[in-house]
């Protein structure tokens, strides 16, 4: 119990309620007796003033623009570590020993192969059919060719379905493109890093070697990290919310997927893109910036902004060389890039912008650096959810561990009509 109280007056009585305190950030009061005590709910659309559990993997201070897995700053994860090292890191607690980081490096590595029958599930879906449409119905079907990894209950079981899910959603991405485009599925190779393997699983062809270009493969790694978790947003807290119910983990993170799709989570970057390829060149900036002013213009910058971050997303700024390193490498000659560079320059120093703290966000960048690597904006979300599985299955695994855990169930404020009796048929 906290020593700090908040007191509540409510109909003309006074309750009091413990006022607890995190490591760091917000205090958070604790109304888990509310209801009990008063008869009454809180209102809280979207849940932007509610803790829905307590985590020790991820905090974010929005107003300072600070992302920190475990307590280390994102920059750093980005710059110095590599994604299964933070993969492991977000799993257990610490990085790995040089041991630890090679023994988890080989399991993942050798649970990349899909069970054979799954090819066959993928020609039920018809050609054109979207990668997360794929990913979904996928990766929910995991839990019948794997159900020797499904007792939650079990620590063992959770660990080998947490490994089994982080190895093959890689696979069942690359799979989900290239039966898109026809070609056949390429297995992986356990000589390849975990992004290099993906990248050749995507792009290589069974008629030549693929070569992995190390500027791309460190791209990729690169934004794998920076979309390894996000707090409890729209996705990670389906995933707990489907799991306090002791749904097995292949469904959860189907369902997380399946959330992820929603054009106002995980397709902001195919926007930003989409509307920098609107804009075209650079001369074009100024009009578009003034239609952005206007509030009767439906036109809005996306990638501008963010929900959390009141501050630059500091994940933008990793993003923002890492594009430049994969345009070098691949030699690509975009204007769009040129476009984003000269459009990130004049919004943070328009007064408008920085007024309402609508900086560039991640996705401002990423969508950039995919669509110059080969990948179509249909993939997008589908790499989104590849990286955010490593968060997902940590989250799950929190939950799961907390004694504190119920099933998920919010209140509602009901507006509709009150009792009434039933009127016949033939009388109405």
């Amino acid at each position: 119990m906290a020593d700090k109280q908040a007191k509540l007056e409510l109909g003309g009585q006074t309750y009091e309620f413990p006022v607890l305190e995190g490591s760091t950030g917000p205090d958070v009061v604790d109304i888990r007796k509310l209801y009990g005590s008063t008869g009454a709910f809180t209102f809280d659309p979207g849940y932007k003033s509610t803790a829905s559990c307590e985590s020790a993997l991820t905090y974010i201070d929005g107003q300072e623009g600070v992302l920190l897995h475990r307590g280390y700053p994102i920059g750093q994860l980005a710059e110095h570590s590599s994604f299964m090292e933070t993969a492991y890191l977000l799993l257990n607690g610490e990085l790995p020993s040089q041991q630890e980081y090679e023994d988890f490096n080989y399991t993942i590595t050798r649970h990349t192969m899909l069970h054979d029958q799954l090819n066959t599930f993928y020609q039920g879906f018809r050609r054109d059919a979207h990668p997360m449409a794929i990913m979904c119905g996928v990766v929910g079907a995991l839990s019948a060719f794997y159900h020797d990894s499904t007792d939650i209950s079990d620590p063992e079981h959770r660990k080998i379905s947490s490994h089994r899910l982080i190895a093959k959603m890689p696979t069942i991405a690359a799979m989900a493109y290239k039966y898109s485009v026809g070609q056949p599925f390429m297995q992986p190779k356990n000589d390849l890093s975990y992004t290099g393997n993906f990248l050749r699983m995507t792009f290589g062809v069974p008629a030549e070697e693929y070569e992995v270009i190390p500027a791309v493969e460190k791209a990729m790694d690169r934004i794998f990290i920076l979309h390894a978790d996000h707090e409890q947003n729209a996705s990670t807290s389906t995933v707990r919310l489907a799991g306090s119910s002791g749904a097995n983990p292949f469904a959860c993170i189907a369902a997380g997927i399946a959330c992820l799709w929603g054009p106002a989570h995980g397709g902001a970057n195919e926007a930003a893109l989409n509307m920098l390829r609107e804009i075209g060149t650079p001369d074009r900036i100024p009009h578009y910036i003034e239609r952005a002013k206007d509030k009767n213009d439906p036109f809005r910058l996306m990638g501008f902004g963010h929900r959390v971050y009141k501050n630059y997303d500091p994940r933008a700024t990793v993003m923002q060389s890492t594009v430049r390193e994969v345009f070098d490498a691949l030699n690509v000659k975009d204007p769009v890039f040129e476009t984003a560079l000269q459009l990130e320059e004049i919004a943070l120093s328009d007064p408008y912008f920085k007024e309402k703290k609508l900086f560039p966000n991640v996705d401002f960048y990423s969508g950039i650096i995919l669509s110059a690597i080969g990948f179509p904006t249909t993939m997008f979300t589908a790499l989104f959810a590849l990286a955010r599985t490593v968060g997902w299955v940590a989250q799950w695994n929190e939950m799961i561990s907390d004694p504190a855990q119920v099933i998920g169930r919010p209140r509602q404020l009901y507006t509709g009509p009150v009792e009434r009796d039933y009127v016949p048929l033939s009388e109405r």
